[in-house]
């Protein structure tokens, strides 16, 4: 099996360069939540208590400080009447439109 290996990190002139450090996943996801859930007027509790789980626990993952499993969001993205691929997807293209990473930044061992 393949291992990962992470090419040099000197910055090459011909390729742009990010503006800072990469955005964490878990805080964009935060974001896209609690966007989605204001949207609805929806409070935390209310959120909270259609996903199945604790208003603290849902903050700390609207505020990025949880890494919620897979399971976790796909309840709470279901609580915002919402997919986990609309949700995901939403997430992903916010880091893409945040962040320019080189094409090639890692590649394949054999």
């Amino acid at each position: 099996m393949a291992d990962i290996v992470p090419f040099p990190s000197t910055p090459r002139s011909d390729r742009p360069q990010p503006h800072g450090p990469e955005p964490l996943w878990r805080h964009l996801l935060g974001d896209q939540l609690r966007r989605r859930r204001h949207d609805r007027d929806e409070t935390l509790t209310a959120t909270a208590e259609k996903a199945g789980l604790s208003p603290q626990y849902l903050s700390e993952v609207e505020r990025g400080l949880k890494e919620p499993s897979s399971e976790m969001i796909a309840a709470i993205a279901g609580a915002l009447d919402t997919s986990l691929i609309e949700l995901t997807s939403a997430v992903a293209e916010e880091l893409r439109a945040t962040t320019t990473v080189p094409r090639g930044a890692f590649a394949l061992a054999a």
